[in-house]
């Protein structure tokens, strides 16, 4: 699981990994990016051989560093609009040296997801329509943007052939096309595990 380079301390708990990013960024921990535990889970689900796995809105990258220290038989990707939250998970993907971890600055729109195998992702519209948990000012926020881009991943996830594996973690259940079995459900629920039909 773990390789010479990599420190296992960051591992033990989520406050020792968040030593990684600076304090404004480990303020937003609980709210906003996924835990150790959850990130576990979901990438035993999501990781096989060669696969490639895609985190919708993967902020400081927390996901798919944990995700590719647990999985080094697969290749996480993350995507983020937010050109800060890109550079923190820079930073702390060089920091852990995981070489099969690869962030991406940019708009989920714009994205090729033919390039991908399996999805996860941690409700990352919500605060279009939460703006008291808004992450910060640098993108606009709105109703319009949030049912734009549940749409968008719908329609995305419809068009992903039969196997596709998907996590959510905290996302409503009209982002899933019903092509997708629900596999499994745990942390109350909020957790789930799907595959395409």
């Amino acid at each position: 699981m773990y390789s010479d380079t990599i420190s296992i301390s960051y591992f033990r708990k989520d406050a020792a990994f968040d030593t990684l990013y600076p304090i404004h960024i480990r303020e937003l921990s609980q709210m906003h990016w996924t835990g150790l535990d959850i990130s576990l889970e979901a990438s035993n689900f999501l990781a096989a051989p060669g696969a490639r796995i895609l985190d919708i809105g993967s902020g400081v990258g927390k996901f798919c560093i944990a995700s590719g220290v647990y999985h080094p038989e697969a290749t996480f990707y993350g995507i983020e609009q937010r050109e800060a939250l890109f550079n923190y998970a820079e930073s702390a993907k060089a920091q852990i040296g995981v070489p099969n971890v690869q962030f991406m600055h940019g708009n989920l729109t714009n994205l090729d997801y033919d390039l991908f195998d399996h999805f996860y992702f941690f409700n990352p519209f919500y605060e279009n329509i939460e703006p008291g948990i808004r992450i910060d000012y640098s993108v606009n926020t709105s109703f319009d943007l949030y049912n734009y881009y549940t749409l968008f991943i719908y329609e995305m996830l419809n068009k992903r052939p039969a196997g596709t594996r998907l996590v959510t973690f905290h996302a409503p259940e009209k982002q899933i096309p019903v092509s997708y079995q629900l596999m499994n459900n745990s942390y109350s629920r909020v957790l789930k595990m799907w595959i395409k039909k």
